[in-house]
């Protein structure tokens, strides 16, 4: 599985961004992906994840409400809409697909796949 997510760029604060990560490769065997981003300086953390039939979401306190993840098999895409953004989502956001329950949702070392991130700065 190869993984690229794409749909970064800079927003003012309060403004909207769709990020999405498309695999190539990626099929049923595929137990969920999910989103983590990294700032300057810090750790990478979880941001959002998503079950292979899009119904299983998980999302991080700091983001619950604001961003949305779901998934279109047919299009071999994971979608992250982004409302309501803040400095302080500013980071570099990566997707990774597991292919089994091989650890938390949250955690990073539970995914196997990764791709090369985007960036999304918000600022005014």
């Amino acid at each position: 599985v190869q993984l690229q997510a794409s749909g970064g760029g800079s927003v003012q604060p309060g403004g909207t961004l769709r990020l999405a990560c498309t695999a190539s490769g990626r099929t049923s065997s595929t137990y969920g992906t999910g989103w983590f981003r990294q700032a300057p300086r810090k750790e990478r953390e979880f941001v959002a994840a998503v079950g292979w039939r899009d119904v299983s979401k998980y999302y991080a306190a700091s983001v619950q409400g604001r961003f949305s993840i779901s998934r279109d098999n047919a299009k071999g895409t994971v979608y992250l809409q982004m409302n309501s953004l803040k400095p302080e989502d500013t980071a570099v956001y990566y997707c990774a697909d597991r292919r089994a329950p091989t650890g938390p949702v949250r955690v990073p070392g539970s995914y196997g796949f990764w791709g090369p991130g985007t960036l999304v700065t918000v600022s005014s």
